[in-house]
């Protein structure tokens, strides 16, 4: 089209001529606002013509995290959609207060998603007392609630009759012993999926749920009993406290008979924490630890995980964290029994290692998993000494592993996430000669690290394979 004709229908539309934009149907202009994902931005198109002005109030979704806090419960009074699908808000110094004012405004009109995350969160609110109220969202199918280690009131009687996810994420539950109630079949009747983590203040947990399929408990400070009924459970993730030591869950009781995934990272108990027998079990994830003789509840823990696996031979997943302490390691060896198992197909491991040699535990967990066929391999950074371990430690024993031959003859995948130090560097050299058919290695580098540094682990790498493997690499994070 010729510019002077479009500069002359500009100049039209200027001047009071034809808006053929707001001659559009309603729905379809509405649809339009929603794609902008900002309800600021939306408003503002009010200035375009008096068509717009209230369309954006009549908004199916509304994200919030550019409107200042004191003003979203205006927004929610103001909106007109009789049906609100999507409700993203990320605000910062939020008082509980000023939560609790807004949310029941948001219960009665939401009926899909909601995300309420608090960047800041005002920490005089502890001292007064004050808790964000969490009203009864009857049609809501969805609520994320990140609330920075807010105190939380939960509502004491109402049923959630839609919602199917529920995230509750940095909450204190102070003197409260609803939360199971809220949880159970009666109160959610759809609830598939649950996720409950960084939270405060759980003196005991009790969940029956008929609908549950999907279940994480992660961080959970100081909860020492936990009981779990859940006939449709497939997948449960727990963990508390990752020292055998400090751990406060002293009983549990897990009824779960569909339980496909269990990953427990956290101590386990024989004589308190009970398991229901799970006949379906394919992925297991457990926490092994090496310590001194004298670290009997650790001792008792590694050998219960070890009769487990002997139970549960057909397991085809295993996810592995082994932890080494930060003084000399006298024994009992970690791996002496642990069964073989040639029905694992994926394999990760994650070592946390204090600067402690750990070639010769993983070559033993290996040589017991040679039919696995995609290995994963996380070298935690934190609280990692740089020094070598001390003097008369056994973590190096035995130390023949590193001529041993190991045939991994299925191994074809495998990721590696890596600081790059001499024993990481000499495992992996070690398991590219074992992996006779590997074909993909993923590599990526812990921040930080330095161009050079990262340079110069790649050339080592890159030199140890067959010419037939892919590399890939890069810098986690990034």
């Amino acid at each position: 089209m010729d510019l002077s004709v479009q500069r002359q229908k500009l100049s039209d539309a200027d001047a009071g001529g034809e808006d053929c934009l707001s001659a559009l149907p309603d729905d379809l202009l509405i649809h339009i606002l929603v794609l902008l994902d900002d309800a600021a931005e939306a408003a503002r198109t009010s200035v375009l013509a008096s068509r717009w002005r209230r369309l954006w109030l009549l908004l199916p979704e509304l994200n919030l995290n550019s409107i200042e806090h004191h003003r979203i419960g205006a927004v929610l009074a103001a909106h007109e959609a009789p049906d609100l699908t999507r409700l993203i808000a990320r605000t910062k110094d939020a008082s509980p207060e000023s939560l609790s004012a807004w949310l029941p405004l948001a219960a009665r009109v939401l009926s899909g998603h909601m995300r309420l995350e608090l960047e800041e969160v005002q920490r005089g609110a502890e001292e007064r007392g004050a808790a964000v109220d969490l009203p009864c969202f009857h049609k809501a199918t969805s609520i994320v609630l990140n609330l920075g280690l807010l105190d939380l009131a939960l509502p004491p009687n109402g049923v959630f009759a839609r919602l199917q996810e529920l995230q509750l994420i940095g909450i204190r539950l102070h003197g409260q012993s609803g939360f199971g109630d809220l949880l159970s079949s009666q109160r959610c009747p759809y609830l598939w999926f649950l996720r409950v983590s960084d939270a405060r203040g759980l003196d005991s947990l009790n969940i029956q749920s008929d609908s549950l399929m999907c279940m994480e408990l992660l961080d959970l400070h100081r909860l020492p009993q936990l009981t779990v009924v859940a006939p449709e459970l497939r997948k449960l993730q727990l963990s508390t406290s990752m020292d055998p030591r400090n751990t406060e869950l002293a009983v549990a009781n897990i009824s779960a008979p569909l339980l496909m995934s269990l990953e427990w990272m956290d101590v386990y108990y024989p004589s308190s924490i009970q398991f229901d027998a799970m006949a379906h079990l394919e992925s297991l994830g457990i926490h092994f630890y090496i310590l001194d003789e004298e670290e009997e509840e650790a001792f008792e823990h590694n050998h219960y995980w070890l009769t487990f696996l002997q139970r549960y031979e057909h397991i085809r997943s295993l996810d592995l964290m082994i932890s080494y302490p930060s003084v000399i390691c006298t024994g009992p060896y970690l791996t002496e029994n642990m069964p073989s198992l040639p029905n694992i197909t994926f394999l990760m491991l994650s070592l946390i290692v204090w600067g402690h040699s750990f070639g010769a535990s993983l070559f033993d967990v290996l040589r017991r998993c040679t039919g696995v066929k995609k290995l994963h391999l996380d070298f935690f950074p934190e609280n990692q000494s740089e020094e070598p371990c001390p003097s008369g430690c056994i973590c190096d024993q035995p130390a023949n592993w590193r001529t041993e031959e190991l045939a991994l003859n299925c191994l074809e995948e495998i990721k590696i996430h890596m600081r790059g130090t001499e024993h990481e560097v000499a495992l992996v050299q070690r398991i590219f000669h074992w992996a006779t058919v590997l074909r993909r290695a993923k590599i990526s580098f812990h921040e930080p690290i330095t161009e050079s540094n990262e340079r110069e682990l790649r050339q080592l790498l890159l030199s140890f394979p067959r010419v037939d493997i892919s590399m890939d690499f890069s810098v986690f994070g990034q």
